[in-house]
């Protein structure tokens, strides 16, 4: 199974190698005739508004569009959780996503990039909570019905804040698990894009 990693901006590096490591085949996508090569899709952290217009410029915006609405894997981290809302809160007015999850997100929900921050995030797939790192991140406003809520901040101000879903094949978090060394999420992500090819 080939997994692509969206390479258009961000932690293209680290998300492929994670992938490697869940022992899946990670390239790196920019056009629309690489995107046909793969079976699923990462989608990066790195900078929103900068995607949407890289993802444009590239021709790939109505193609992957068109794959998330033919059911193709697709998992965000970070801007990738931008990327994949229906709807954008504090965006550009111009700011496009590619949408297929039935949420509102609101960009830099936790402050600028000074206010990045370490924390424990518990994430119903597992046992341990999953030490996560966000960096300028994002958070779920509001989810519809068929959106799951896979993991809540513990603590501090954001306590209770929703940070990462699923819904049905694509999955979304507001932090970056490519940059802790644990697998856990990538792995996660691998297994439920083999079950959506071998179907």
């Amino acid at each position: 199974m080939v997994i692509g990693v969206l390479a258009l901006q961000g932690d293209v590096r680290e998300h492929v190698a994670a992938l490697s490591s869940c022992g899946a085949s990670a390239v790196a996508v920019r056009r629309p005739s690489e995107l046909d090569a793969v079976d699923a899709l990462v989608i990066p952290g790195g900078e929103s508004t900068t995607m949407s217009k890289l993802a444009i410029e590239f021709g790939v915006l109505e193609p992957v569009r068109k794959r998330i609405a033919g059911g193709m894997p697709v998992y965000g981290s970070c801007a990738g959780m931008i990327m994949l809302a229906d709807r954008v809160l504090d965006g550009r007015p111009d700011q496009q996503s590619f949408g297929g999850i039935d949420m509102t997100v609101r960009r830099n929900a936790f402050g600028r990039q000074v206010d990045s921050f370490e924390g424990a995030v518990v994430l119903t797939p597992f046992e341990e909570p999953f030490h996560a790192v966000f960096i300028r991140a994002p958070w779920v406003e509001s989810l519809g019905q068929d959106v799951e809520a896979l993991g809540r901040v513990t603590d501090g101000a954001a306590a209770g804040r929703i940070v990462a879903v699923r819904q049905g094949n694509l999955l979304a978090t507001a932090f970056h698990p490519e940059l802790t060394g644990d697998l856990r999420v990538h792995r996660y992500f691998v297994e439920m894009a083999r079950a959506a090819v071998d179907g």
